[in-house]
């Protein structure tokens, strides 16, 4: 089953790619190899969900944030290969708008990792860190950049 068949069957629907908000790129290709700016749960308004993790958001709330991160990702990813079909994910970085005494980012972090393998089998499978940070752009919940390599 493809990748977008697999998207349809859980529902899902890949957002636009997001236009940069500074001097950068959605993406660069070097070689094989596809790296992603970090994203955030952008929403259809444009907005994103804020707060604390720990503290103001739930890490159920911040795991679906994380899986919204991941779509918006997945549409990159699509963009710069052609195809999610050709797509093997390397390594993603997840960093989460935390509460200075949390310690479950990794259960946050899983909403776009989880997301990953769900929509892209053993291709979605990856190296992985989950990190929070004492904030984050536009007091978003959470960011994800991912590497990716275009397979032959």
């Amino acid at each position: 089953m493809s990748a977008d068949d697999k998207l349809r069957e859980l529902g899902l629907t890949l957002p636009d790619v997001p236009t940069p908000v500074a001097t950068y790129v959605s993406f660069k290709r070097v070689g094989d190899f596809i790296y992603l700016s970090g994203q955030g749960p952008k929403r259809a308004d444009g907005t994103y969900p804020t707060g604390k993790v720990g503290a103001d958001v739930s890490i159920e709330d911040a795991y679906e944030h994380a899986k919204q991160t991941g779509l918006g990702l997945l549409a990159a990813m699509k963009k710069a290969a052609g195809s999610l079909d050709k797509i093997e994910v390397v390594k993603l970085l997840g960093m989460v708008n935390a509460a200075p005494d949390f310690a479950q980012h990794p259960k946050v972090i899983n909403g776009c990792s989880d997301l990953f393998v769900a929509v892209l089998g053993e291709n979605g499978r990856h190296a992985r860190s989950a990190v929070g940070m004492g904030s984050l752009p536009n007091n978003m919940t959470v960011e994800i950049e991912v590497i990716v390599r275009v397979l032959p």
